[in-house]
């Protein structure tokens, strides 16, 4: 992995020089990840990225061509500095897959100034990238209420960026993948069979529309693949799909149109054909909305893509890395609408015994955890990095899937309804 020292801002460089010219660079500091609100309509979040930021860190090394970029700017006490730098410190978290509200520390990272300043963007643009199409995803994943989800949006992505969205999609509960890169990287299973291109190039060749496209489908990758039946005229190519492939074929896909009348017609006219284990994939700019819609139509698997890794479906995370305490002092920034709480902090999840969620405490790291009432408690931050190292046993990306599938069982109902609303549970601050 090449260095990710310079994923990050100059100030944050600029500040480090200051503050090692004053001498306050040293000094004990802690800095925190939260999220003072949710995205408008949504009533929780879903933490993602937190093991591509551990990976991260330990390639945050300035190598000499990362130090000639900052030579433009820095004088050569600071490159020397920076030659050397290494994050010392320790940082605690929320693990990945878990459930955050307004005001969740999500991350605390401690250490001197210096180490701890440089990290900022480096935290932020992985925590918020990944967090937005997470808690997306999440949302996506409850409307299609079990039925299986296909991530297929990397030709709306940044090119680098569309394998941590798969990744964290398939966090989120998705089935799989379209992108190659995250299936090797991330281990994601992969899933993809043919578009129309592959159809128009057969037909235009010898102008028996579909045919020709899916009997060489079928030859290359059997019977069990899916056929898509939606580039000329839908019943026709349904019949054509099954007069080639038989009763058995795995699947059919449609792209366009009104996909619930679609998707019954396809239905009835499958099984007057004798396969009625052929599935259906529907794809086309879903989202929850959409998705939800279709929950009553027989529509067994659905393809993802624009509102999945787009802004306008995955709005930001918004989350922010603050200074919070310096020297065990807490500090606060009192900005009109982007205030802080000062020092650092602990969190609890309360609990019924049936293991619906109450609510989430936030109180300071020295004091005692407060009282629980009669509910379950649990505790919401782990040791992430020690010393500057990855504690052992971190969360994997299959542990992290059955962390959020927990967390949306344990969800009051309410906070699983698509419409805006308040926070599906109340965060109390404890001073």
């Amino acid at each position: 992995m090449r260095s990710t020292a310079l994923l990050t801002d100059q100030y944050e460089l600029t500040m480090l020089a200051a503050a090692l010219g004053d001498g306050s660079a040293h000094r004990r500091c802690t800095f925190e990840v939260f999220a003072r609100r949710l995205p408008n309509g949504r009533r929780y979040g879903v933490v993602a990225g937190t093991g591509r930021l551990v990976d991260a860190l330990a390639h945050f090394r300035f190598e000499e061509s990362e130090l000639a970029i900052a030579a433009g700017f820095l004088d050569s006490k600071i490159i020397d500095w920076l030659r050397d730098y290494r994050f010392t410190g320790d940082i605690d978290g929320y693990p990945e897959g878990e459930l955050y509200f307004p005001g969740s520390p999500i991350l605390s990272v401690r250490g001197s100034f210096a180490e701890c300043v440089l990290l900022e963007t480096l935290a932020l643009s992985i925590l918020n990238h990944d967090s937005a199409i997470a808690s997306a995803a999440a949302r996506m994943v409850s409307a299609a209420d079990g039925r299986r989800m296909i991530e297929m949006g990397s030709r709306r992505a940044h090119e680098l960026a569309a394998p941590s969205c798969s990744r964290a999609a398939y966090l989120a509960g998705f089935d799989a993948t379209s992108n190659l890169e995250a299936v090797r990287r991330f281990g994601v299973p992969g899933a993809g069979t043919s578009a129309h291109a592959f159809t128009l190039l057969h037909s235009a060749a010898d102008g028996a529309h579909e045919a020709a496209a899916f009997r060489s489908q079928i030859e290359a990758l059997g019977i069990g693949t899916t056929l898509l039946v939606d580039t000329f005229d839908i019943p026709q190519g349904v019949a054509t799909a099954i007069e080639i492939a038989g009763p058995e074929l795995g699947g059919v896909r449609i792209d366009s149109g009104d996909l619930g009348v679609l998707a019954r017609q396809v239905r009835d006219q499958l099984d007057g054909l004798g396969a009625t284990k052929t599935r259906i994939v529907v794809s086309g700019d879903l989202d929850e909305y959409a998705i939800a819609a279709l929950r009553a139509e027989p529509v067994d698997a659905y393809g993802v893509g624009t509102s999945l890794v787009t802004g306008s479906g995955a709005p930001t995370a918004g989350m922010v890395y603050k200074l919070v305490e310096v020297d065990g002092l807490p500090v606060a920034k009192r900005s009109s609408h982007k205030e802080s709480r000062g020092g650092t902090k602990k969190a609890i999840r309360l609990s019924r015994r049936t293991g619906t969620l109450v609510e989430e405490i936030v109180y300071p790291a020295a004091g005692s955890q407060p009282a629980a009432n009669g509910f379950e408690v649990r505790e919401l931050q782990t040791p992430l990095v020690r010393g500057g190292e990855p504690v052992d046993g971190l969360p994997t990306l299959a542990d992290s899937r059955k962390l959020v599938a927990r967390g949306l069982v344990s969800l009051p109902w309410e906070g699983l309804k698509l419409s805006a609303g308040e926070p599906a549970i109340p965060t109390t601050f404890v001073n």
